[in-house]
């Protein structure tokens, strides 16, 4: 074997972590893996010789290209109060799906990765390394040149918006498929009542339609405010598919096997606390989804 197939090897048993990594810094499935390849080709330009610990290089590489994409969006970013949706993961509630579901969305759900695009890239990176990778901060401070103490203080920062923002869902998973077939049912049926029954008093909708579905751009609050926007749109729902997104109760919506729209639903208590839409068409096709049942 020669130098290069060597580190071949090693690269691929440390890839999953990376994809994981890079898919909680930028929220895009394309860009994390863009991402890991580009640490592959400065793996095969570094001299290997002086790193002791691969996977810790790996991941610094990774996070490094990650912050720089981070920054160069928040330049170029027109409407900072904007919704920008994060990639979805799609999977089927019998447990298949995409090759590498599990590692991109295992305990981040679509609401979580919301309110980490609300972060600075410094905060964001504090947080995603220290709080879902255990990088020790000593490791974190070097790639924001912060000292160890001002990167604790961002991803405690970070901490505290994530705890108020991003509730975490009920575990029960029928419990939460339950929970959403009320809310589409009473859609369909265009219960009013039950709609707000099944939504908690402080629910936020968000929904990204990208460019070509701009007027679908929205941020809405309150049950009562949540249930008429579901009901205006309740003829769509007949078209919906259960579908886990990111490891929760969702749906895609879909015609003809094209997908509409991914919805996300994060339930607690048995209620919904939120729903994250992506229906930018560009996006969707870009994603290449496959719509579940069809």
């Amino acid at each position: 074997m020669d130098e290069r197939e060597w580190l071949s090897e090693r690269f691929e048993e440390h890839r999953a972590r990376l994809q994981a990594v890079a898919y909680r810094m930028l929220g895009s499935v394309s860009e994390a893996e863009d991402a890991v390849q580009d640490a592959w080709l400065r793996l095969g330009r570094a001299d290997t010789g002086e790193v002791r610990n691969l996977g810790a290089w790996l991941t610094t590489v990774v996070a490094r290209v990650c912050l720089n994409v981070l920054r160069s969006r928040e330049r170029r970013r027109e409407d900072p109060l904007g919704v920008r949706m994060p990639d979805p993961i799609i999977g089927h509630e019998d447990g298949t799906g995409p090759e590498g579901e599990a590692v991109l969305a295992d305990s981040v759900g679509l609401a979580l990765l919301v309110v980490l695009e609300t972060l600075t890239p410094a905060e964001r990176l504090a947080f995603v390394l220290h709080d879902m990778f255990a990088v020790p901060f000593e490791e974190i401070a070097p790639m924001i040149d912060r000292s160890p103490a001002a990167a604790r203080q961002l991803a405690s920062r970070a901490r505290r918006r994530v705890r108020g923002q991003a509730p975490v869902p009920d575990p029960d998973l029928a419990r939460q498929r339950d929970v959403v077939d009320a809310f589409f049912a009473a859609a369909r049926d265009g219960d009013f009542g039950a709609l707000v029954a099944v939504l908690d008093p402080g629910v936020v909708l968000r929904s990204d339609g990208g460019a070509a579905r701009a007027r679908h751009t929205v941020v809405i609050t309150g049950s009562r405010n949540v249930a008429e926007r579901a009901l205006t749109f309740g003829r769509l729902f007949p078209l919906a598919r259960p579908a886990l997104v990111n490891g929760a109760a969702g749906v895609v919506v879909a015609a003809h096997g094209r997908p509409l729209s991914v919805m996300a639903f994060t339930v607690t208590g048995g209620r919904i606390l939120a729903i994250d839409v992506l229906s930018d068409p560009e996006r969707l096709d870009r994603l290449d989804l496959a719509v579940p049942g069809a």
